[in-house]
């Protein structure tokens, strides 16, 4: 998940991702949290959380988390941050960044995304569970990892 903004989007998260932090191996969160007592619930639910902070993410939220986290998860390399810029050029840019990741997770544009780079590099922003902007619904992503291989990604709507 990424761009929560609670509680200035929403008074919480929907059920149906709290049903998915609680059953979940490890839970992302790519950033503007905006109340650090989501952090904490976080941190007390999820059997594993690797979470950054983001542009509208300040004090104690930045004293906690990280700019940029990185994590290996049953062999593929995963990074996690808040902003990557503009659309345009967001692949190059990502790859020269990161060159040592497999999977970048992403936030900041509320705006799904699912790219490989030309070096191999997949993107991946899991769009806003609280604030939708100019898309359809809110959402959420999960996906499956095993033996070096990301499968399964699956892009929520959450039901409203």
């Amino acid at each position: 998940m990424a761009d929560t903004h609670l509680p200035k989007r929403a008074r919480e998260l929907p059920g149906e991702l709290w049903d998915a932090i609680d059953t979940a191996d490890v839970v992302v969160h790519a950033g503007d949290w905006v109340d650090e007592r989501l952090l904490d619930d976080c941190e007390r639910r999820a059997r594993s959380l690797v979470g950054v902070w983001g542009n509208n993410d300040h004090g104690a939220l930045r004293d906690r988390l990280p700019e940029v986290a990185r994590v290996e998860i049953e062999g593929v390399a995963f990074g996690v941050v808040h902003e990557t810029g503009s659309a345009k050029g967001r692949e190059a840019r990502c790859s020269a960044r990161f060159p040592d990741l497999d999977v970048l997770v992403f936030g900041h544009s509320h705006i799904p995304w699912d790219t490989r780079t030309s070096t191999g590099l997949r993107l991946l922003n899991p769009g806003s569970p609280t604030d939708r902007r100019r898309q359809p619904s809110c959402t959420y992503m999960t996906l499956r990892v095993s033996a070096g291989d990301v499968t399964d990604v699956v892009l929520h709507a959450v039901a409203r």
